[in-house]
């Protein structure tokens, strides 16, 4: 139990920036078993941009509610998956060969396909999120951020690592989840999706679980495996997917 709470501790302190360090000091091996985790780090994430969303949305109009809630959730995970993404669109973008991809994901600096892509992904997920019925739009926030973090710790168990660990930019190699650990991912990152998402949006993961599948096998063949950037682009790919999926079935049948 000890080494669970450790585990669970690490994977917080890591996906976000709760400062749980200052009170608990984990062992560096337990950082290596946080992707169990990851899931259940979403409904930290996901609860804390949910309820933002609804104190601003007694204040302010529905883009200027959505804006300043991602807001806060980057200030929370300290734009943790958004730096992956950044690298994921650099990396692939302007690599060829996996030297050229990982190397440039490695570099600090941002290019063109990075902002590029990063202006296209805000202005979709800003603009979708506003399309979304306003009776929903808290449930599919807090729905969304675990199930989206569980599709990608499902990709990296089936992926292996495609640098070495001293490449690694935590310095740390994950784990695989055995059968129990991955059922303990399924069990939170699926939980809010059939607890509180009507059942007419549950087509919604289609999107999502076919854009894992895709990017599991374009990064297998590109590079051979996954890297940590890979897998903040994907969370966040994969999210934006689920939030695509439910505007278009809540357009589609508007009786939410």
């Amino acid at each position: 139990m000890k080494a669970i709470l450790y585990q669970l501790a690490a994977a917080i302190s890591f996906f976000t920036r709760i400062p749980l360090w200052r009170i608990v000091n984990v062992p560096v091996e337990h950082y290596s078993r946080i992707i169990c985790f990851w899931s259940l780090t979403g409904w930290i994430t996901g609860g804390i941009t949910a309820l933002a969303w609804l104190a601003f949305s007694m204040l302010f109009p529905p883009i200027l509610s959505i804006i300043l809630a991602l807001t806060v959730r980057i200030i929370l995970t300290g734009g943790f998956h958004e730096d992956g993404l950044c690298d994921f669109f650099d990396g692939f973008g302007g690599g060829k060969t996996k030297t050229d991809i990982l190397r440039i994901m490695k570099d600090s600096q941002t290019g063109s396909y990075a902002l590029i892509g990063m202006i296209i992904y805000y202005l979709l997920l800003v603009n979708t999120l506003v399309l979304i019925p306003h009776k929903i739009i808290f449930i599919v926030i807090f729905v969304a951020d675990p199930f989206s973090k569980l599709l990608t710790a499902i990709m990296m168990n089936f992926l292996p690592y495609a640098r070495s660990k001293d490449e690694s930019k935590s310095k740390t190699l994950y784990d695989k989840l055995n059968v129990g650990r991955l059922l303990f991912a399924c069990m939170f990152g699926l939980m809010p999706l059939f607890l509180f998402l009507n059942q007419r949006l549950w087509f919604s993961v289609l999107l999502p679980t076919g854009l894992v599948l895709f990017l599991f096998f374009y990064v297998k063949k590109r590079i051979g495996g996954y890297t940590g950037d890979i897998c903040g682009a994907t969370a966040l790919l994969c999210e934006l997917g689920l939030y695509l999926s439910v505007c278009l079935i809540t357009r589609i049948s508007p009786t939410f």
